[in-house]
């Protein structure tokens, strides 16, 4: 039985990542900054890390197949001070740097590692990109996220020196009904305000959560998969679709559209409102040639999926 390393393991992708590879047969080893005691499963046990010294449990390198890296700050959790941007930043290539230490003094047997990673990586939508999507190749943007993004992933690089496999996914905006992006946009619809972000023309790269956490076990499962892939859904979305495609599965027809201008935005959110008002079309076709298959490839199929328990407000 082979085992996998998560770090980042007890955030909402971790906990649905857990799960699936658990199914799947492998042992998981889910590493935190606090160790846990209780054991959830019998696969399951937890390490220890600390980023800020740059130390890990020797024993949970020693055991890894694989090792997914899932660890940082959340983007969206708080307002971009200054602060809270270092904190983003160093949360991510600090991580990325104490794999890489850890990989290079510690005897292993890891064959891949897996690196999340986002699709901030990637600046405004061109005319190009609107047709055909940004592919993995594009520069990154120059802005603030772009450039956490470029660093994130130059700080985990240094394992491919070192003859392990390495994956990076360029994760979109991750839909789950237990936290995310989808939390914030059903917030208005409980009062039965269908909220509309700046003109609602702008595009929504995302992936179901259940895809996501497939992609990363079929990262692991496929040897010729290497280098960056982007961990998108094949159809894109307007911010007005999915919000609207939201409101038909939460309140069938009992809501009111409400277009929020982009002024209130930049006034309510500072530097962040520059991703959410951001139009990112991105292209899938990379990780679709490795022969991954989408469960959810269209938001109406996503939102049905992930809603399909809860009573409709009519």
């Amino acid at each position: 039985m082979e085992t996998v390393l998560i770090t980042g393991g007890t955030g909402m992708v971790g906990k649905h990542l857990t799960e699936l590879l658990v199914l799947k047969g492998y042992d998981v080893i889910i590493v935190s900054r606090t160790k846990v005691m209780a054991r959830r499963h019998a696969s399951i046990s937890y390490a220890t890390w600390n980023i800020a010294e740059q130390t890990i449990e020797r024993s949970a390198i020693e055991k890894a197949d694989y090792i997914i890296n899932l660890a940082g700050a959340g983007v969206a959790d708080k307002r971009w001070f200054a602060a809270r941007k270092k904190e983003i930043l160093e949360s991510r290539t600090n991580s990325g740097k104490l794999l890489v230490k850890a990989l290079q003094t510690i005897p292993n047997k890891v064959k891949c590692v897996v690196n999340a990673s986002a699709i901030g990586w990637y600046g405004a939508d061109t005319a190009i990109s609107l047709k055909e999507g940004f592919r993995e190749d594009a520069p990154a943007d120059t802005q603030y996220l772009g450039d956490t993004c470029r660093q994130w992933e130059e700080s985990i690089s240094p394992i491919a020196a070192l003859g392990i496999r390495l994956v990076k996914l360029r994760i979109g905006i991750v839909l789950s009904k237990n936290g995310g992006a989808l939390v914030e946009f059903k917030k208005p619809l409980r009062s039965g305000i269908a909220a509309i972000l700046g003109s609602g023309k702008q595009i929504i790269s995302w992936i179901h959560v259940e895809d996501l956490c497939r992609m990363f076990a079929f990262a692991i499962e496929s040897p010729n998969m290497n280098g960056i892939y982007n961990a998108v859904a094949t159809n894109p979305v307007t911010n007005e679709g999915l919000t609207l495609a939201l409101a038909k599965v939460l309140r069938g027809k009992a809501y009111k559209s409400l277009h929020v201008p982009a002024f209130l935005l930049k006034i309510i959110l500072g530097e962040m409102s520059i991703e959410v008002l951001k139009s990112a079309t991105v292209s899938n076709g990379k990780v679709l040639s490795e022969g991954f298959q989408f469960h959810f490839p269209t938001i109406e199929v996503a939102l049905n999926d992930l809603h399909e328990s809860e009573p409709r407000d009519k």
